[in-house]
């Protein structure tokens, strides 16, 4: 059996444009899904959040809710500009990023939400066909990090913007990454 995913990172909202702490909020205004085609899929799934469920929409595609792919809980820190909590907070800021496994914010840790993003796709793997999963850019990033066994401090290396596309290919109890890139790349 062999399973291909596709993890969408959901459309631009006004915290990833005014680089903040995300919550849960519709997409911008003209942040909708290109017209491209999506290829066929033998499940979608989205997560909780209005903006990936939006994305959904936007593409054409009723999506499944799947909880596992809620974004990382940021705590008391949501909703606020990377900057503010910077200034505001920097002995905890710089120890958010320095150590994965911290969470000074009150919510999950990086080392919880790789940790929860693999056992996501620990679960994905007996499935056969092709997934189409809409989340959030750290999710994305976690499953990167996940598949390439890399450490968690990796996860900072990783970029991901609205609308990147991460191709997964799942078989015989691994995953490997096949392409990761911007949806507008060819798929």
């Amino acid at each position: 059996m062999a399973v291909r995913l596709d993890l969408i990172a959901h459309g631009a909202t006004a915290a990833t444009r005014g680089a903040r702490f995300p919550d849960d909020e519709a997409l911008e205004d003209g942040a909708a899904a290109p017209g491209r085609r999506l290829k066929s899929y033998d499940a979608v799934l989205s997560a909780p959040a209005r903006a990936a469920v939006e994305t959904a929409r936007a593409f054409g595609l009723e999506a499944q809710v799947e909880p596992a792919l809620r974004d990382c809980d940021y705590g008391r820190w949501r909703g606020l500009g990377l900057k503010d909590v910077a200034g505001q907070e920097p002995d905890a800021f710089a120890n958010w990023l320095a150590d994965p496994a911290a969470a000074p914010h009150g919510g999950e840790s990086l080392v919880a939400l790789l940790e929860r993003t693999r056992a996501w796709l620990s679960a994905c793997l007996p499935r056969d066909g092709a997934v189409l999963a809409i989340t959030h850019a750290a999710v994305v990033r976690a499953a990167v990090v996940c598949a390439l066994g890399a450490p968690a401090s990796a996860f900072w290396r990783i970029d991901v913007a609205p609308l990147s596309l991460a191709r997964m290919s799942g078989r015989a109890g691994r995953w490997n990454l096949q392409a990761l890139g911007s949806w507008g790349a060819p798929t």
